[in-house]
């Protein structure tokens, strides 16, 4: 049902939350840098006030956080290849997704804060850098950014575009809003069937959805960082399986799961990775208070036969812990998160175990699951059971990790579609 308030109205409500709100989104970034110091850094570049040079054009791409940093770098590296003398200004709004796109691209791409989003902001975004066009990752709406590009006449591409069942209801209770937004975009390419759906419930044109599938299966791992990863596995010489992307209250699942591992596989390694770097003191302060050796990536110490755990206090890694490992647990899923990408791990041909929680990553966990490379489990009793399994079957272990492999290599090809509309909506 249509809204009978006039949609200048809600824009205008709109506009004064933003107000009221940016304040509060400053000292909110003060606040959540007393555990990590970066989200007080470079305030300026979210107001839109830059140290870099003004552009005569450029390509505007958005991955709000890590995760989304992490599925943009294909389609980076293709847009650099396409247009290799437009300047490729990437945005983010973590300091997570800032460093994961920094420490991969280097100076070859501007990484700049996304700006809040109120319209002088916006437009002094716009006549900085001069966009021909925004492709946004996955679902990242902001209706003053929207409204601003399109009267400018810029394209927008919504690239791997995906609503879970949650963003859905809380689109819905701002539905108004949500189709003033979706009016601004070109086109939006999903994930999937069920995503296209969600977003024509939500008041896109059907003759702007197309379906491409997730650019995540397209995932590629740098060569260098598989033969290091090789390389530390064939040094430990032991059973290792890496926990992955961890979050609060799961750490502790996972460490009492690896002390049921430990009675059953004596020599076994566990390589510990939290999600956000600001926990890594604590979560090594916690390893430490449970009795367990640890030895952290920082230190740059050898893992001995008596260290039981391996943290990884490192960005950008990730890759090389997969590659040193024979199975994964992918975090985010044991507590209601909705788990991060078991791609990574899966394109590497190791076997995957995640949590009841992945309804952010559903399409992937089924059709892993389906493979028999992804299991699901409930709780740390049932962690430590699949690991121990897997550790002594090592046959079994490799063959469902193949299968797993063959899944990603089966589904590629959503990069070249995306890549596609994008070309076809740029306009130089």
């Amino acid at each position: 049902m249509k809204s009978s308030i006039p949609s200048h109205l809600w824009r205008g409500l709109y506009s004064v939350l933003m107000t009221i709100a940016i304040p509060l989104l400053f000292m909110r970034l003060w606040w959540k840098g007393r555990q990590n110091p970066a989200y007080r850094l470079r305030w300026k570049e979210r107001l839109a006030i830059f140290n870099q040079p003004l552009l005569g054009q450029s390509i505007w791409v958005h991955a709000v956080s890590l995760g989304e940093a992490v599925a943009a770098i294909p389609l980076i590296r293709a847009l650099q290849k396409q247009y290799p003398d437009t300047p490729l200004v990437v945005t983010t709004t973590t300091p997570t997704g800032s460093q994961q796109i920094q420490n991969t691209f280097k100076e070859s791409v501007i990484h700049v804060y996304f700006p809040y989003d109120l319209p002088s902001i916006i437009h002094r975004f716009l006549d900085h850098f001069k966009p021909k066009i925004l492709v946004i990752l996955e679902t990242e709406l902001w209706l003053h950014c929207l409204e601003c590009v399109q009267k400018r006449n810029i394209p927008i591409v919504i690239v791997n575009g995906r609503i879970s069942p949650k963003a859905l209801g809380r689109y819905e209770c701002i539905l108004p809003i949500t189709r003033l937004m979706l009016s601004c975009v070109t086109v939006v390419a999903v994930q999937s069937e069920q995503d296209g759906e969600r977003f024509v419930k939500l008041g896109l044109a059907k003759e702007r959805l197309v379906v491409t599938g997730n650019i995540k299966f397209d995932v590629q791992v740098k060569e260098d960082q598989i033969k290091q990863g090789e390389a530390l596995k064939a040094q430990w010489d032991r059973p290792v399986w890496v926990a992955a992307s961890t979050h609060a209250g799961e750490e502790e699942e996972v460490l009492s799961a690896f002390k049921t591992i430990l009675a059953e596989v004596k020599d076994a390694l566990l390589i510990l990775v939290p999600r956000h770097p600001e926990r890594f003191d604590a979560v090594n302060n916690l390893i430490v208070n449970q009795g367990f050796s640890i030895v952290t990536r920082k230190s740059e110490m050898p893992v001995s036969a008596e260290t039981s755990i391996f943290l990884g206090d490192t960005m950008g890694e990730l890759n090389l812990f997969y590659a040193a490992s024979d199975l994964a647990f992918v975090g985010g899923s044991l507590i209601p998160i909705g788990g991060h990408n078991a791609l990574e791990a899966a394109v590497l041909g190791i076997p995957v175990i995640m949590g009841p929680h992945t309804q952010n990553c559903a399409e992937i966990t089924r059709l892993l699951s389906e493979a028999k490379a992804l299991v699901q489990v409930s709780s740390s009793e049932t962690l430590a059971k699949t690991v121990i399994y897997w550790f002594k079957d090592p046959e079994e272990r490799k063959r469902l990790g193949l299968q797993g492999k063959a899944v990603v290599e089966k589904n590629r090809g959503a990069l070249n579609k995306m890549m596609s509309l994008i070309i076809e909506n740029y306009r130089v």
